[in-house]
């Protein structure tokens, strides 16, 4: 298999976006967004999921989100407006000239999926919504607000603290704190009703041990169109097991 190839895009403003691509640039595209203080190295190039779809015969299109991995993290408030991660991904799928394509996501990145379909911002043939539960979308703020005071308590945690996992994954990331901060803050709107009521087949894929953002199983009981994907691993660990772009594979070649 191939390495990445990356190469840069401005997002919705401008700002710098590294994009990573694995497969056949002439194949049918899925674009893939990875998880909060992650990267598209750490959650789709490295265990192979990446590799897996190319090997399927698909073009996988992988952004570094913005203040995230290679991307541009500002520090200027301006550069986070409500929907900041929707408004990128909007112009990545712009400026590549996507029509008929594939996108999926992991955590955060799902949770920007879904914010994307809910809004009607974009109407991709199918979706994969990894790691994701029903509360994850409908009650956010709580989720959003622990890792705001994850990174506010960054300097300071204890081992017994339940934010000291995010911390420590946050700093092997190198995440900038300053840009996370703002990104947590500006949102992104999910509208559960418009995203229950859309025709756009689903895939819900969740580890079997991974409560972290609520039932991954009543989301798909949820939505209209959806097959349900339990995988082994927890929120974290279900990254590292094939099984999870073995997932990918089954549904979208279905």
């Amino acid at each position: 298999m191939n390495a990445a190839r990356t190469y840069t895009l401005p997002g919705f403003d401008g700002a710098a976006l590294a994009v990573h691509e694995v497969g056949d640039e002439h194949a049918r595209p899925v674009m893939l967004i990875h998880g909060l203080f992650s990267n598209a190295e750490t959650n789709w190039i490295k265990y192979g999921h990446a590799a897996q779809l190319a090997e399927a015969g698909f073009r996988v299109i992988m952004p570094d989100l913005r203040a995230h991995g290679l991307s541009a993290a500002p520090h200027d408030p301006a550069a986070y407006p409500e929907g900041v991660l929707s408004k990128d991904i909007i112009a990545l799928i712009e400026a590549l000239q996507l029509e008929d394509y594939d996108l999926g996501g992991f955590s955060l990145g799902a949770r920007t999926v879904a914010a994307l379909i809910s809004q009607d911002a974009v109407r991709p043939r199918q979706a994969l919504i990894a790691g994701m539960g029903l509360e994850g979308l409908s009650a956010w703020s709580q989720r959003r607000n622990f890792f705001i005071e994850a990174i506010d308590k960054r300097e300071t945690i204890k081992r017994d603290d339940p934010h000291f996992m995010a911390v420590m994954f946050m700093k092997t990331m190198k995440i900038d704190p300053v840009a996370a901060r703002l990104l947590l803050e500006a949102g992104n709107r999910v509208d559960i009703d418009a995203l229950c009521a859309s025709d756009i087949p689903a895939a819900i894929i969740c580890g079997v041990d991974d409560q972290d953002n609520g039932s991954a199983k009543a989301l798909a009981d949820a939505l209209a169109d959806t097959l349900y994907y339990e995988i082994p691993g927890t929120h974290m660990s279900c990254i590292t097991r094939p099984e999870l772009g073995q997932a990918m594979v089954d549904f979208l070649k279905a």
